[in-house]
C-alpha cells in the first residue's frame, strides 16, 4: 500500500522552494521518531478507546508498522464530543476567554510548533512518505504562518451597525456556531489541520478533529501541543 503524491504539487512547492519562500536549510531529519501519542485526546487527557481495538499505522516508503493507534468508535466519537460540548458550554472557560486572549493562545501553539519543526517534519515524512524537504520547508512553516494569521484575527472579527430607515436599531453579531466536526486527509496532513483549526478557534468554537488513519500520528503530537500552549480541553481528537 504505497501511497501517492500530486506531483505537480510538489514539484510547485520545491519551486517555491527554490524562489526562496523557504530560506532556512533543513536539518537532518529523524529517520525512526519515536511516537509518543497514539491515543484518543478528549478532556486535556490521553484515553484508550472502549471497544479495546487498535489499528497500524504503516511507514509507506517500506509498508513496515510504525505504531498501533487507538480506534475510535461510536462510544468514543460520543465522548469526545460530550467534551467538546462541555468545553463550549456557558460559562466555561473557553466561552468566557477574552477573543484576544484566543489569539495568545493560537500564537502559542504556533510557537510550540515551530519549537519542534524537525520532529514533526520527521514525523510526518515518516507516516505520509513526502520528501523531509517539504515537510521541513513547507508543510510545517506554512501551517505555523496560517495560524499566526488566524491569531491575528481573533479580535477582529465583529459584526456592524447598520445605518437604516425609520426608528430602528440594526446591527450584526458574530458568534461561534459551537462544535465543529473536522476531518483531515492524508495528503498534507500538518497543513490541512491548521487551515482548519484555526479559523474555528480563532472564532471561538470547539473541535472534534478526525485525522487520516493513514496520518494519524502528527495530528495526535499537536493535540498534545494544545494542552501545553494552555488551551482549556476543548479540541478532541478521535483517529
Amino acid at each position: 500500500m504505497l501511497r501517492k503524491l500530486n506531483f505537480r504539487a510538489v514539484n510547485n512547492i520545491l519551486r517555491l522552494q527554490k524562489c526562496g519562500a523557504a530560506s532556512a536549510p533543513a536539518p537532518q531529519p529523524e529517520t525512526s521518531p519515536k511516537v509518543l501519542y497514539t491515543g484518543i485526546f478528549y478532556n486535556n487527557e490521553w484515553h484508550k478507546s472502549k471497544s479495546g481495538k487498535t489499528f497500524k499505522t504503516l511507514n509507506p516508503a517500506n509498508e513496515q508498522v510504525i505504531a498501533e493507534i487507538q480506534e475510535s468508535e461510536k462510544d468514543d466519537i460520543n465522548l469526545a464530543v460530550a467534551a467538546a460540548k462541555n468545553a463550549f458550554a456557558l460559562g466555561s472557560p473557553w466561552r468566557r476567554m477574552d477573543a484576544s486572549e484566543r489569539g495568545v493562545l493560537i500564537n502559542r501553539l504556533a510557537d510550540l510548533m515551530e519549537r519542534d519543526r524537525s520532529y514533526l517534519a520527521s514525523l510526518e515524512t515518516v507516516d505520509n512518505g513526502k520528501p523531509f524537504a517539504v515537510s521541513y520547508n513547507v508543510d510545517l512553516p506554512v501551517s505555523i504562518k496560517n495560524l499566526r494569521y488566524f491569531a491575528g484575527w481573533a479580535d477582529k472579527n465583529h459584526g456592524k451597525v447598520i445605518p437604516m430607515d425609520g426608528d430602528f436599531f440594526a446591527y450584526t453579531r458574530h458568534e461561534p456556531v459551537g462544535v465543529c466536526g473536522q476531518i483531515i486527509p492524508w495528503n498534507f496532513p500538518i497543513l490541512m489541520m491548521a487551515w482548519k483549526l484555526g479559523p474555528a478557534l480563532a472564532t471561538g468554537n470547539t473541535i472534534v478533529l478526525k485525522p487520516a488513519e493513514q496520518t494519524s500520528l502528527t495530528a495526535l503530537y499537536i493535540a498534545q501541543l494544545t494542552k501545553e500552549a494552555g488551551f482549556p480541553g476543548k479540541f478532541p481528537k478521535t483517529p
